[in-house]
């Protein structure tokens, strides 16, 4: 689970108590997928590896205790697409991307 952190598109956290690092490709996946996870000292190994590996994080309370409920290497639900893609935006506009 750790090895995919460095490949997330972004980490969404809690601020310091809850890290899940979602992966999105907009012309392979249908939706971003939960690629890790985790609370406590896990959430701050997955904050140091985003950080190391250049992987935007992204502080969002209810976006990150909603996705911590899923399970991992699944697929966001519906009801989850709007607040998540408000995130990719921001991150995209950040890279000079186009959302």
């Amino acid at each position: 689970m750790m090895q995919e952190v460095a490949k997330a598109t972004v980490v969404i956290t809690n601020p310091t108590h809850l890290a899940v690092a979602l992966k999105y490709e907009r012309a392979a996946m249908g939706a971003p997928k939960v690629v890790a996870k985790g609370a406590g000292f896990m959430a701050e190994r997955i904050r140091e590896i985003a950080g190391k590996s250049g992987v935007p994080i992204v502080e969002d309370k209810p976006v990150a205790q909603a996705l911590f409920k899923l399970e991992l290497d699944t697929e966001i639900p519906e009801a989850l697409y709007r607040a998540v893609a408000r995130i990719l935006s921001y991150i995209y506009k950040l890279r000079g991307e186009v959302a």
